[in-house]
């Protein structure tokens, strides 16, 4: 897993002070390529960012993806020949509380970013990330497939489908594969699943509040136990963006779609489930209180089929669920600063 195309290139990365972002900030920095960060400020003073010295590997720039004009000119300004957009209020329980905020960081961003793109007199590949929460999900057990139809019953969820119908918006109006030789754009939407992994501290995630509970003492509380989700290490999902990325700079026609990057269905696992592996990986038996919430609706029931992406670039799952929550825990209980921890499992991770 070379992926040499990066070296020396110029990448936008949106959402660089994030948890994803900041482990998209480390593995790219490695493969040589320049960077420029566009983001809000990180939110904690523990977060990854500031773990690793993320302003060491990037040049930064602290602003709202909202910002249309200072966005603009910050891509114009590097004239980036890759663009990563990670940037959104990502999560279902704060949506409820900022339904605004997330309808318009999640939308409106991410037609600033392909505005942006739009206006670059240059080749550019543009990876726009959303979530596997897009769809309109009857909870019937079956797994998603890229055709199937848009929806979402919370904020976010609906932001997010709503944000792949503006990208396609754009794809068709501005970036037709069919007009590749005039515009030189590839644009491709990836719905990623549960993503977990060291230096994750937001609220109301199952890995973070865990680790909070485990810190105190107390056990950790539980809303929906038996609500099922496609978890998989953060590495699997950055790494398939990275490759999808590198075959787009190759073919901008073919791979300018959308693509799900999910566990196999093999790996689906319950909260419960991943409780109960994360507090024995640990070392520490397991402790939650149950506490239902039934005033938010969250789905019960969510999988992809990840089909797409295997067969058209070969990207493959390399950790199982059980491996990408030892992993996880493994990074909480070692000693180490943050950035060796996480240089050591971009190694194994490659390596692999």
């Amino acid at each position: 897993m070379s992926l040499s195309v990066f070296s020396g290139k110029r990448v936008f990365l949106t959402g660089h002070t994030g948890f994803k972002g900041a482990w998209m900030l480390q593995v790219l920095h490695g493969l040589g390529a320049e960077i420029l960060g566009y983001s809000l400020p990180p939110e904690h003073s523990e977060d990854l960012y500031h773990q690793i010295n993320g302003d060491q590997l990037c040049h930064s720039i602290l602003a709202d993806i909202n910002d249309q004009n200072r966005l603009k000119k910050a891509v114009l300004d590097y004239q980036p020949d890759f663009v990563f957009h990670l940037a959104a209020q990502a999560l279902v329980r704060r949506s409820y509380r900022l339904p605004i905020e997330s309808f318009s960081t999640n939308v409106m961003g991410t037609a600033h970013v392909l505005e942006a793109i739009r206006a670059l007199q240059k080749p550019c590949v543009g990876v726009m990330i959303t979530t596997d929460k897009v769809y309109e999900n009857p909870e019937q057990g079956l797994a998603f497939t890229e055709e199937d139809k848009l929806g979402g019953y919370d904020p976010y969820s609906a932001s997010k489908a709503a944000a792949e119908i503006v990208i396609e918006s754009y794809r068709r109006s501005f970036f037709n594969p069919a007009d590749f030789n005039i515009h030189r754009k590839a644009i491709a939407s990836v719905r990623a699943g549960n993503v977990i992994g060291g230096g994750d501290f937001s609220e109301d995630r199952l890995i973070p509040d865990i680790v909070r509970a485990l810190r105190v003492g107390e056990p950790v509380t539980l809303r929906n136990p038996q609500s099922v989700r496609p978890w998989q290490h953060v590495l699997e999902p950055i790494f398939a963006y990275l490759l999808l990325a590198e075959q787009m700079m190759k073919d901008g026609v073919k791979y300018s779609t959308a693509f799900n990057i999910g566990p196999e269905r093999s790996d689906e696992r319950t909260v419960a489930q991943v409780t109960n592996t994360f507090y024995k990986a640990f070392g520490k038996p397991v402790a939650f209180d149950l506490k239902p919430d039934a005033t938010l609706h969250e789905a019960g029931l969510l999988m992809l089929d990840n089909t797409r992406i295997k067969q058209e670039i070969g990207w493959q799952p390399r950790l199982t669920a059980d491996q990408a929550i030892q992993w996880s825990a493994a990074w909480y209980s070692d000693q180490r600063a943050a950035k060796l921890k996480c240089q050591e499992q971009i190694a194994t991770y490659q390596s692999l």
